[in-house]
């Protein structure tokens, strides 16, 4: 039996590098005796979480280019001819029989490097809004395996297979878990759950928007699990009390799903997967800051298919008080967003791609 071996990239953000994950468990599976190296960017979070995941990761010396201009625009030539040249190194010394990229800086030289030797290359794009990375890579790539339709204008035709974003296999069935979740976070089994989730790092503008909004929700015999972020905890920890959850990183996700009946959340695009298997009702704010307003572009895939709602930053402060009593008061409205948000699920995200790379191979 041939012994497989498997180059993964992903990084920056737990966006790139979950999916990346993911795929390297699910290939594991199929092929118990292959060999993975992940390869990312040095001094990102990729570093810590991939060995956590119990793998082996080399760092490439690779960052983006900045809106403006700045020292680290100026060293960027540099940073990607040592990126390219470190990649052909390790793709040499290793031998990949497929390299997978699920975006992030250090992808962009590794997969470059790997098509220039002719090793078959899958790209993984999570976005309905491809970034710039993915576009120069999908000319050369054997598969582009995308999550949303119609992503024909920036890849070619021929390449795309709909799959769907890996996402936690244990949240397919969280509806049997309510109970346990609601005990897990001592919360009132007879009041209504918002789950307010602002990503890793946190999100400035919801954290202002929940402390500014928290008597509302509490007047209106809502309790609340906030995920404020590493950065912001400190800050908001004092809001703790008995109907009020405040907590700076969630571990069990099935359990905050489990237990919630609404949710506030950011629009990246694992979140966005995640919440089409969950099947709640979702306000999604997402982030301006991003490049090429990735976020905004996922959250209104979902809309456009009735299974959510949108409030860009800039509304929050007219309309959100509005836009939240009125879904906490419409059960209608509120199973409406719910059936139509599971429609978009695709619970078998990472076999299906996985299916792909087995093609490469065999």
């Amino acid at each position: 039996m041939t012994k497989y071996k498997f180059i993964l990239s992903g990084g920056g953000t737990g966006g790139h590098i979950y999916p990346a994950i993911a795929i390297a468990n699910e290939l594991k599976l199929q092929f118990p005796d292959a060999e993975f190296l992940f390869v990312g960017a040095k001094d990102k979070m990729e570093m810590q979480k991939v060995p956590q995941a119990g793998y082996e990761i080399k760092g490439l010396w690779i960052a983006g280019l900045q809106r403006k201009l700045t020292l680290q625009n100026l060293m960027f030539p540099l940073k990607l001819a040592s990126s390219l040249l470190e990649s052909k190194r390790i793709i040499k010394k290793f031998k990949p029989n497929v390299v997978i990229g699920t975006g992030g800086f250090a992808s962009g030289p590794l997969l470059q490097a790997a098509g220039s030797a002719g090793i078959p290359t899958v790209v993984q794009e999570q976005n309905s809004f491809p970034g710039i990375t993915n576009k120069l890579l999908s000319k050369k790539a054997n598969a582009i395996c995308v999550a949303y339709q119609n992503l024909e204008r920036f890849f070619p035709k021929e390449k795309i297979v709909l799959t769907g974003n890996p996402v936690r296999q244990d949240l397919i069935d969280i509806d049997s878990k309510r109970d346990e979740a609601i005990a897990f976070y001592g919360l009132d089994p007879n009041k209504k759950t918002l789950l307010v989730l602002g990503g890793s790092l946190g999100a400035r503008r919801i954290n202002q928007l929940i402390e500014k909004e928290l008597q509302n929700f509490l007047s209106q015999d809502v309790q609340v699990i906030w995920q404020c972020g590493k950065l912001y905890f400190e800050d908001y920890k004092k809001y703790n009390q008995p109907n009020v959850k405040v907590v700076d990183f969630i571990e069990r996700m099935d359990f905050v799903y489990a237990a919630s009946d609404i949710i506030i959340s950011r629009a990246g695009a694992s979140s966005v997967s995640e919440l089409c298997i969950v099947g709640k009702p979702v306000i999604f704010i997402p982030s301006p800051n991003v490049a090429e307003d990735h976020q905004t572009k996922n959250a209104q895939a979902i809309v456009d298919a009735k299974g959510a709602i949108l409030l860009k930053e800039s509304e929050l402060e007219n309309e959100f008080s509005i836009v939240f009593e009125a879904l906490l008061k419409d059960f209608g409205k509120q199973k409406q967003l719910s059936d139509n948000i599971k429609k978009l699920a695709m619970p078998k995200a990472t076999q299906a791609i996985v299916a792909e790379i087995v093609k490469l191979i065999k």
